[in-house]
């Protein structure tokens, strides 16, 4: 048996499924003895983000597993594991490396070191005889605490290496969780109860901890409106009367109105990170932070009220408070007057300024009106969609109402084009009874595109939907307005119904505006059947019109 034998075996035991990897670094034998699937990518950073996108939408109960060649492939897998550090995400990344012997040797590359900032821990294996109690460690800062990329090196002769005939042990990590302090849930209670226009904050935190049945209760019964941050959005329904929508760098007239008056902000399963895409207005509001990485605290802001724990846990800690107190009051829930109607009056002003762009007949199509054709034309409970970095995101996080948990895989701490296709490919894996869809800008597609044929000669059956406005749409003129009258900076281009045709997917093209929900249906279909379909549709360069921008 040899080192990368082990390991595989281990990974088997850890409920590893696939492992994405580009050879050769000896795993990807090895794993397929075990049973594990190797899924071979075009580019490194494209499996990475397949391996975070299973993971999110599993909840982390699935581990995304990608393993990197020695050298060039672990340096050019580096933008992926960048990605999945800024959201949280606990994928396992298991580089090769030169032989021991070469450690320290210019220009030997050292994964481990290289890697320090991008995950949660980055260790490196000196021994065979190491492998069970590495890859524990490993796994257990995967299921302890704050979900982060975890990263454990590989030199190659030890994986190629025999090791001696016997069982070697190992026991499978469990997830832990844990609770809060009593005192910390009823002071997080009594603040939510004495607010006047209290606002709950839900992150991802929620996802993870599978606690949305907690936090509509909790809404519920304190008749208290909820935003998501843009990694949270599907934790609450955002078709529920209590629903303000996500905050983002793009975001809901209802977020804007409610946040603005907001006294209490009750943040739960989040970071409160100081950041344009989430938690930047918070300074002058009362602040309930609930998290399980004591990081969190203090980190930009220093709440009222900080209770470390597992969101599911803690909430229902405080639904327990809550509820004791309204029963010596006699009361059933909070009453705050007619929350939901104001709720519904201040969401129908705002979407009556967007929906003659909703409506639009414009040629080229208006991205908006491509993007409301898009969500009628789909069961979006049965679906996962995945924006893309860009005017795709700003133009959908507003708009495109979730109704099912991980039925929306947004993201924004790091801005990577190109992030969304593998993304919809980790999705399918997650999820293969769901229509996996993402939606991405002619520049995203540009960078990593050649991975549909990925998905083609993998059997991941999605849907790509290409925006192409044959433009950096997000970027207005004045940023480089000499440049593009000059060289025609800001213009792209590329036909990408040959380049799909070409890659064995199926293409069309839409350039008129009430074509659009017919070809989504069809493209539908034929992902249905099982095969990888790409949708262009022709869009305006729509930047002018961007819902509340933030920033």
């Amino acid at each position: 048996m040899t080192g990368a034998d082990l390991v595989a075996r281990i990974l088997k035991q850890e409920g590893v499924d696939f492992m994405g990897v580009i050879p050769f670094n000896s795993l990807e034998e090895a794993a397929a003895k075990a049973g594990i699937r190797p899924l071979i990518f075009r580019q490194e950073r494209v499996g990475v983000n397949l391996a975070d996108a299973y993971t999110r939408v599993t909840n982390g109960g699935g581990t995304g597993v990608f393993s990197m060649q020695a050298g060039p492939g672990a340096e050019n897998a580096f933008a992926g594991v960048a990605q999945a550090y800024a959201d949280s995400v606990p994928i396992l990344l298991l580089p090769a490396s030169a032989p021991r012997n070469r450690a320290g040797v210019h220009p030997t590359f050292s994964p481990s070191r290289t890697y320090e900032s991008v995950t949660k821990w980055a260790g490196r294996l000196e021994l065979a005889e190491e492998i069970p109690n590495a890859l524990r460690r490993a796994f257990s800062r995967l299921r302890l605490g704050r979900p982060s990329p975890v990263l454990l090196e590989l030199p190659s002769d030890i994986l190629r290496g025999e090791l001696p005939d016997g069982e070697q042990a190992y026991m499978p990590v469990q997830r832990r969780r844990s609770a809060g302090d009593p005192q910390d849930a009823r002071d997080a209670a009594k603040l939510l109860l004495g607010a006047k226009h209290p606002v709950i904050h839900a992150g991802q935190g929620v996802l993870y901890a599978e606690a949305w049945d907690e936090l509509r209760e909790l809404a519920e019964l304190t008749q208290t409106p909820v935003m998501t941050s843009m990694a949270g959005k599907s934790a609450f329904r955002e078709d529920h009367p209590l629903s303000l929508g996500t905050r983002s760098s793009t975001t809901t007239g209802a977020v804007v109105h409610f946040l603005d008056r907001a006294d209490v902000v009750f943040g739960v399963g989040c970071s409160f990170t100081r950041i344009h895409y989430g938690a930047d207005l918070f300074d002058s509001k009362v602040l309930v932070h609930v998290t399980n990485d004591e990081n969190d605290v203090n980190k930009d802001y220093s709440p009222d009220v900080a209770v470390l724990g597992d969101a599911k846990l803690v909430m229902r800690q405080v639904i327990e408070e809550v509820k004791a107190a309204l029963a010596e009051k006699g009361s059933e829930r909070v009453e705050r007057g007619d929350v939901e109607g104001e709720i519904k009056a201040v969401r129908d002003e705002w979407m009556s300024e967007w929906l003659p762009k909703m409506h639009s007949d414009d040629v080229p199509i208006n991205p908006y009106r491509a993007l409301n054709d898009l969500s009628k034309a789909i069961d979006r409970s049965r679906t996962i969609m995945n924006h893309d970095s860009g005017s795709p995101r700003d133009q959908m996080i507003p708009f495109y109402q979730t109704v099912t948990p991980r039925g929306f895989i947004a993201w924004g701490k790091s801005t990577q084009l190109g992030y969304s296709l593998g993304a919809a490919m980790g999705s399918k894996l997650a999820a293969p009874d769901k229509l996996c869809v993402n939606v991405i800008g002619d520049y995203g597609f540009g960078m990593v595109g050649t991975d549909l044929e990925t998905a083609v000669r993998e059997n991941i059956p999605i849907l790509t939907i290409v925006l192409n406005n044959s433009s950096m749409g997000i970027y207005r003129p004045e940023h480089f307005a000499t440049a593009h009258e000059l060289y025609g900076t800001k213009t792209t281009g590329g036909d990408f119904v040959k380049m799909a045709d070409a890659l064995g997917a199926h293409s069309e093209r839409v350039t008129q505006p009430e074509d659009v929900i017919a070809a989504v249906r069809r493209c539908a279909a034929v992902v249905a059947s099982g095969q990888t379909a790409l949708l262009e549709i022709v869009t305006d360069d729509a930047e002018k019109d961007m819902p509340f921008r933030m920033f």
